[in-house]
């Protein structure tokens, strides 16, 4: 089966239509059975491959690599827009993203917190969950293929952390991530490891009381309804080697809670899943790099393994094995 990728190629003055390009043209050569089609300004993209479609989306004003111009905020949101709508209608069967500027965007006057968000607005979703997944770039037995982390609040300051998260929240983060993990990895019965908020997972009330009044009745809520969960572990200990080869995913509290040693272990391969869409959307795990815009030396590894799982959960979702 023919699999079509949208690749949405980002702000036009960063490294996003550079990573784009140099990964499609790298995936391709591989993949007999992947169509990408990369949304963006044709004057960006010279023909290179009969597989590797330019869907046009015209530039506000010229792009001199590295210079943001505001004039050309719009035109990132409409890369997204044609990527969504076509996803939602069946025309690709996954989107994968390229970093945009959330500042540029932010000077143009339009509210806009990141592709997470953005993506949950546009598709009517009340919850999505963002997911890391990556493979380690040491070797070790002690170590999985693979790691997953997922998120039970993003872009929320530290000190709101604590405020943002409750029992409802934590149970339905679980619901989306334990869903997708069977619907989309082909996980049977997903083993989901759970941060505690506090250090030493609030020492029993004595260094937070989060874990007793919220964490820990959620996870019980869920296991009793039959969900595979493991938790709440101190943050600082449930990245164990244990831990990560016996869990299919851990779920943190917050972003660099989950993040930090993530990107340590995977930095660079690393891939940004939206879960709880009613599509498919895979993301490169790093921003926008103006310094090094137009240089091309921009490395595409992240871009090339958002293009690979985005196929495989493609496959999965629609019960077909890959290439």
């Amino acid at each position: 089966m023919m699999i079509h990728l949208a690749l949405t190629t980002g702000e036009p003055a960063g490294v996003g239509p550079e990573i784009s390009l140099k990964a499609a043209q790298d995936y391709l050569s591989s993949h007999d059975d992947v169509v990408i089609h990369l949304i963006g300004d044709e004057s960006l993209f010279p023909k290179s491959h009969d597989r590797l479609v330019v869907e046009h989306c015209p530039l506000a004003a010229a792009v001199q690599p590295g210079i943001l111009n505001v004039q050309n905020s719009k035109y990132v949101l409409e890369t997204l827009d044609t990527a969504i709508s076509s996803c939602l209608s069946g025309k690709y069967d996954a989107m994968v993203t390229a970093p945009v500027q959330k500042s540029i965007i932010a000077d143009r006057g339009i509210t806009f917190t990141g592709h997470t968000e953005y993506l949950a607005e546009k598709c009517g979703s009340s919850l999505v969950v963002m997911m890391l997944c990556g493979k380690p770039i040491f070797e070790s037995p002690l170590l999985p293929e693979e790691l997953r982390v997922a998120l039970v609040t993003t872009h929320v300051p530290l000190k709101d952390v604590s405020t943002v998260i409750s029992k409802s929240l934590i149970e339905e983060t679980i619901a989306i991530v334990d869903h997708d993990l069977k619907s989309k990895f082909n996980l049977k019965r997903p083993k989901i490891y759970v941060t505690g908020l506090n250090p030493h997972a609030g020492e029993s009330g004595h260094l937070g009381c989060e874990e007793l009044e919220v964490i820990i009745p959620a996870i019980t809520a869920m296991q009793n309804k039959g969900y595979n969960l493991v938790g709440p572990l101190p943050g600082d200990t449930i990245f164990s080697p244990k831990n990560l080869m016996d869990a299919d995913v851990i779920l943190a509290m917050s972003h660099d809670q989950g993040l930090a040693p993530f990107k340590f272990a995977t930095f660079g391969g690393g891939v940004n899943v939206t879960l709880g869409l009613p599509m498919i959307r895979t993301s490169v795990d790093h921003g926008t790099a103006l310094n090094i815009a137009g240089k091309g030396i921009a490395d595409p590894s992240s871009m090339i393994a958002a293009l690979d799982l985005a196929e495989k959960m493609a496959r999965n979702s629609r019960g077909t094995s890959g290439s």
